[in-house]
């Protein structure tokens, strides 16, 4: 056993061990995973003085505790939470000496539903194809945290920042994402298309890290059958049988067979990773984005049309 290191007191509901993913993987079936708020992530981190890419802990809901074996600067973020420090209140969104030997714990968060824990010198859990980040659908990366589980912490970076406040953008009571259709809107009738632009959503409880579940209206179909197994991303708007749009988050597969209606830019998928369950869900259509080889010859069009 290490100094450098701390013990799972509490694990809480799920708190995983989260950097930014591993990007490149997907033609292997490996999606990107990592901290579904990057921008809470990438906070925490700097508020601690390390590089954005350093492992951080990802709570759910109910938040975690931990006892440290060595003196850290700590720093909470994302969905506000009590911070204490072996009983004592802490700030939350700033960064904590915590001295060796103390109980640090993240409480249940007051509004959203994913916090961020960053320990000067990062989670310093073992790599798989370069990330640290827990991957709940395929099993890479590190185990949830459990009870008594034993994380090492790296080296010390530079001294943390002074800061007088930091930015937060709180938690909307309706979530609302912006949707470019496509490449398989011509799957579903105009009047599904209304329905995904007017319907009453909101976000399922069985919402998980691989994507945001809808409950409401279903989106009715033009074309029957499903369709051969084909690439899915990041922000995929896909429809499975019930009707009901699921929003693709880091951990989702990376194929599949049910018709993608549309993609959410990944810039409101912070958003969506901190919509709590019943939170009211409006999709706003942007258009039709262009796929395919005429999508990769467009720009060159647009500044052909520009020179001329």
């Amino acid at each position: 056993m290490t100094d450098s290191a701390f013990v799972v007191v509490r694990p809480g509901a799920l708190t995983t061990v989260q950097d930014l993913g591993r990007v490149g993987h997907a033609h292997l079936g490996v999606p990107r995973s990592g901290a579904l708020d990057q921008p809470a992530h990438r906070l925490a981190n700097r508020l601690v003085g390390n590089a954005e890419h350093a492992a951080t802990l990802e709570t759910t809901l109910t938040g975690c505790a931990v006892r440290l074996r060595r003196p850290a600067t700590v720093a909470v973020t994302g969905a506000p939470c009590p911070v204490t420090v072996d009983g004592r209140p802490a700030p939350w969104g700033a960064a904590v000496r915590v001295p060796a030997g103390a109980l640090l714990e993240a409480g249940a968060a007051t509004h959203g539903v994913r916090s961020y824990v960053a320990f000067d010198g990062g989670v310093a859990a073992e790599a798989v194809l370069g990330s640290r980040a827990t991957d709940v659908l395929s099993g890479l990366g590190p185990a949830p945290l459990a009870d008594g589980a034993v994380l090492r912490l790296g080296p010390p970076g530079g001294p943390a920042p002074g800061v007088d406040g930091v930015p937060h953008r709180g938690v909307a009571p309706e979530l609302v994402l912006p949707v470019l259709l496509g490449p398989r809107d011509d799957w579903f009738t105009a009047a599904g298309l209304r329905t995904l632009a007017t319907g009453d959503f909101r976000v399922s409880a069985a919402s998980n890290r691989i994507g945001l579940r809808t409950e409401g209206p279903s989106l009715e179909r033009a074309k029957d059958g499903e369709l051969a197994s084909e690439g899915m991303g990041l922000g995929a708007l896909q429809v499975p049988p019930d009707g009901r749009p699921v929003l693709f988050l880091a951990d989702h597969p990376t194929t599949g067979g049910y018709p993608v209606v549309g993609v959410v830019p990944e810039p409101h998928l912070a958003a969506a990773a901190q919509a709590v369950p019943g939170t009211p869900v409006r999709f706003t259509p942007l258009g039709r984005v262009s796929w395919g080889p005429s999508a990769r010859r467009e720009p060159r069009e647009a500044a052909a049309r520009r020179r001329g």
